[in-house]
């Protein structure tokens, strides 16, 4: 085989993998980043425990993609969740699965398994270049890269990976600023919004400076007839945590429609609601009703402070106040800044590109992982398909440079 020149524009995992699956193919790659070393979001992310996949059956995991399942189905199948934790082994992760169906690396932390990643790229002569941050093509169609001391770089390659992110957490890499270089040669972005954020909501001012960064643990976020089950934390402009990452798609949808979006929380889901007015109908003669809540009920003064948000007054009848405590109503009245959320969704949609992942208007040129117009929960979805799809591109690279550059109908 005669190698091929490679260009990869992004250092987080879906460039990572298809720059060692093209090296091991043979080719020549070299991935340029703008940040001074690679992967710093997929780092920050592993900081808590690194969600690399999820286990539950397969057809399952596709449903958290919503409708973008069916088109990231095939690349999925193909490197599936197996796929990946014989890889992350392969490099020492000793992935195992954890009680909730997540799959984690026995270090449980991200470090560990990007040296050992970075070592084997070396090992395959994979060049990086750092301090790169891509511009847009020269008028011959080359790649040209700004530079931290003001210059410019021109290289040509043979082909060329996009894997530049969506534009959440911006101070790691990913600020979307590849948009408007797509846009201007015709390719069509779904806009880039918050995915796996916060909301805001119009707290009062006693709750906001009392309880900004206080937990809520073990609740249940309603919202129409979907409802998810975790943590939430109040912060002094809203709401945020798992249990709202997992609802933002709707609630994102909700908000534009209609302004706002309305939620109940559910503090004691552990508890059904007969059980605890029974709890709460015995409440000692002068004990105050905040204390009260937290003996009988077992409610934080967080929780507390939630049910008499914007001056609502607390039922004296023990069923109306189980009932508002396992409903406790709140208004959303927008999303927080893409800047803070876990991830993001819009990108290129997936008519722009063909089955190989490469863009119809843009023979050569590939993309893959956030850039893409999709989003997921939490929980190694995000991971799973940025590693898939890396995968994909690079597989679809090798067939194409193997086909001889066939070209394709631009649409």
């Amino acid at each position: 085989m005669n190698p091929c020149t490679i260009a990869i524009v992004g250092a987080g995992p879906s460039g990572l993998i298809a720059a060692e699956r093209l090296a091991q193919a043979g080719h020549r790659v070299t991935l340029y980043d703008r940040m001074p070393s690679p992967a710093r979001k997929f780092l920050l992310a592993g900081r808590g425990g690194l969600n690399l996949t999820h286990s539950e059956p397969l057809d399952l995991l596709l449903d958290r993609y919503r409708q973008a399942g069916p088109l990231l189905e095939p690349a999925i199948r193909a490197f599936p969740p197996q796929a990946l934790r014989d890889w992350a082994d392969g490099l020492g992760a000793d992935s195992f699965i954890g009680s909730s169906g997540r799959v984690f690396p026995r270090a449980m932390k991200a470090s560990p398994l990007l040296r050992a990643w970075l070592r084997r790229l070396d090992g395959l002569g994979v060049a990086r270049l750092a301090g790169r941050r891509w511009a847009g093509w020269s008028d011959d169609g080359g790649l040209v890269f700004a530079t931290g001391d003001g210059g410019r770089e021109y290289v040509r390659p043979d082909a060329t990976l996009l894997a530049l992110g969506g534009a959440s957490w911006p101070r790691l890499g990913s600020d979307g600023g590849w948009v408007d270089l797509l846009a201007a040669r015709g390719v069509t972005v779904a806009p880039l919004t918050p995915a796996n954020g916060g909301f805001t909501v119009d707290w009062s001012q006693t709750l906001r400076e009392r309880f900004a960064g206080a937990p809520l643990k073990r609740i249940v976020v309603r919202h129409g007839d979907r409802q998810a089950t975790g943590e939430a934390m109040i912060d002094s402009q809203g709401l945020e945590g798992g249990a709202v990452y997992a609802m933002s798609a709707d609630l994102r949808a909700a908000i534009r429609r209609d302004g706002a979006a309305g939620i109940t929380l559910d503090l004691r889901p552990d508890v059904e609601q007969g059980r605890l007015a029974e709890r709460l109908a015995r409440r000692r003669r002068g004990e105050t009703l905040s204390n009260h809540l937290r003996k009988a009920a077992g409610l934080s003064p967080a929780a507390i402070a939630i049910l008499r948000e914007n001056g609502v007054r607390l039922p004296e009848a023990p069923a109306a106040l189980a009932g508002l405590i396992k409903a406790a109503p709140l208004r959303l009245t927008g999303m927080a800044p893409i800047g803070r959320a876990i991830s993001s969704a819009g990108g290129v949609v997936f008519d722009e590109v063909d089955e190989r992942l490469m863009l119809r208007r843009l023979p050569g040129t590939f993309a893959a992982g956030e850039m893409l117009d999709w989003e997921a929960p939490t929980g190694g979805y995000l991971l799973q398909a940025c590693f898939s799809t890396g995968v994909a591109a690079a597989d679809g690279i090798a067939a194409w440079l193997e086909a001889g550059r066939s070209p394709v109908t631009t649409a």
